[in-house]
C-alpha cells in the first residue's frame, strides 16, 4: 500500500495538469515540499485499518473521513462523510479504485481479492463501473505482487473486465476523475513502465487527475519492482503519526516493505 501513498503524494502538486507542461518529466523531483497527502492516502489507510482490525470498511472509511475532513473529497462522497446514516450513492467515481489496493497486498487468493474489493467498493461507490474499478485495481497489485508477467496481467484484466489496455501510451488523454476512464489510464502507465519511479512519472506524463492515477499504478508498480528504499521512507515523512502507524503496521503483517 506504501506504493498507493507515495503515487498520491507524487501525484498531488500536478493535480489537474497538462502533459505538455512536462517536456521533461524525467528530470522532475517526484518528492517536492510543495507535495502532500491527500483523501487517496487516508481512505487508503481507512481500508488498511479495517483489514487489519477485521472492522467494517464503510464504518472504517466514514470514521477517517471524521478524522480527516478537509484532505480533498468529491462533493458527494463529502455529502455521505457528513451523513449520520450514509448510503451507497451509485457511483463510478476513481475513489472506489483509489483507495482498495491494500486488498491486494492483504488476500492469498485471487478470488478473495474479488471479494473484498467489492465489499470495500460498495459502501459508496456501488455502480457497476465502481465496482470493476476497485476489482481490476485489486486484481492487478495481486497479480503483480505474486510475479505475474505483464502480458498475462494485461490479458487477464482485458478479458475479465473489458478494459482496452493496448492504447499507446502516447495517444493518451488526461485522467478523468471516473473509474473507467482513469483506471485503465493508470493500468497502461503500470504497463508500459520500467520501474517503479517510471510508473510514476508516466502518471504525470498523462495528467489530470494525477494524484488518483499515479496512486493506482503506485500500488501496481509496488507489487511488481518493489519501491526504492529512500524514496518509501522519504514518503512516510509526509504523514502524521497516525497515518505513518497504521502504514507500517500494515506493511510489517503483510510482508509488504
Amino acid at each position: 500500500m506504501l506504493g498507493a501513498i507515495i503515487g498520491d503524494i507524487v501525484g498531488s502538486r500536478f493535480e489537474g495538469s497538462c502533459p505538455k507542461q512536462f517536456l521533461s518529466v524525467g528530470d522532475i523531483d517526484l518528492l517536492h515540499p510543495d507535495c502532500h497527502f491527500t483523501d487517496d492516502t487516508v481512505l487508503t489507510v481507512a481500508i488498511a485499518a479495517a483489514l487489519l482490525h477485521n472492522q467494517d470498511y464503510g464504518a472504517m472509511i466514514h470514521d477517517y473521513y471524521r478524522r480527516y475532513p478537509h484532505a480533498g473529497y468529491g462533493q458527494s462522497f463529502r455529502r455521505w462523510g457528513e451523513s449520520d446514516q450514509p448510503e451507497p450513492y451509485n457511483s463510478f467515481g476513481n475513489g472506489s479504485a483509489m483507495r482498495v489496493s491494500p486488498v491486494g497486498f492483504a488476500c492469498d487468493a485471487l478470488d478473495q481479492v474479488l471479494v473484498e474489493a467489492e465489499r470495500t467498493a460498495r459502501v459508496t461507490h456501488n455502480h457497476p463501473e465502481g465496482i470493476r474499478g476497485a476489482q481490476a485495481t485489486a486484481a492487478a497489485v495481486y497479480l503483480a505482487r505474486q510475479g505475474s508477467s505483464k502480458p498475462d496481467l494485461q490479458a487477464y484484466l482485458e478479458v475479465q473486465f473489458g478494459y482496452d489496455l493496448s492504447q499507446p501510451f502516447e495517444t493518451l488523454t488526461p485522467a478523468q476523475v471516473t473509474c473507467q476512464d482513469a483506471v485503465p489510464k493508470a493500468l497502461i502507465a503500470f504497463l508500459t513502465s520500467q520501474d517503479f519511479e517510471d510508473a510514476l512519472r508516466r502518471t504525470l506524463q498523462i495528467g489530470g487527475d494525477t494524484d488518483t492515477i499515479a496512486c493506482i499504478a503506485g500500488a501496481i508498480a509496488q507489487g511488481c519492482y518493489g519501491i526504492p528504499p529512500g524514496l518509501g521512507t522519504a514518503a512516510l515523512t509526509y504523514l502524521d503519526q497516525p497515518l505513518m502507524a497504521v502504514t507500517q503496521q500494515f506493511m510489517t503483517r503483510y510482508g509488504c516493505l
